[in-house]
């Protein structure tokens, strides 16, 4: 469950996208659905949020998403390369105007040098607008990675918004 806080943050999100008229759609990987859970744990979230594709497999991102199974053996499911492209797809396959993916490694295994628990990739696809990234190591157990991952994506739109 998320906090107050998240929730907050997440119905001023939903009233902001309301305002300029954007719909939004999510592609998961690492967060198994937890930021959609939070958009729409907010009553009235429908008129807002489109879809949510938890894409947690290889397989999953390939099949629903339309990432290539070659772009993820070559760099890796957990890559700027894969998040922007979830992103992509979710907005290819969704009638939102914004989409925001996220893929990383929640813990407590899973981790390399290269790619620490914690590391988590953000991508951001808005119609008309070329595809952002963002990196971010968070902190913590695999529940405070999670939570912080639904936060900082719930920021990353609102930026956009």
């Amino acid at each position: 469950m998320m906090s107050d806080a998240t929730l907050a943050r997440a119905a001023a999100l939903l009233d902001a996208c309301r305002d300029k008229g954007v719909t939004l759609a999510t592609a998961e990987s690492c967060t198994g659905g937890l930021i959609a859970g939070t958009l729409t744990a907010i009553a009235g979230s429908s008129d807002v949020f489109d879809r949510g594709f938890v894409t947690y497999s290889v397989a999953a991102k390939v099949e629903m998403l339309g990432v290539s199974a070659e772009l993820i053996e070559k760099v890796g499911a957990v890559s700027q390369e894969v998040a922007e492209a979830m992103a992509a797809g979710a907005l290819a396959r969704s009638r939102a105007t914004i989409a925001l993916a996220v893929t990383g490694i929640a813990g407590p295994t899973g981790g390399s040098v290269e790619k620490p628990v914690g590391l988590v990739w953000f991508g951001l696809a808005a119609r008309g607008a070329a595809v952002a990234s963002e990196r971010r190591v968070f902190p913590g157990d695999r529940t405070a990675i999670r939570a912080a991952t639904v936060a900082h994506a719930l920021g990353m739109i609102r930026a956009r918004v």
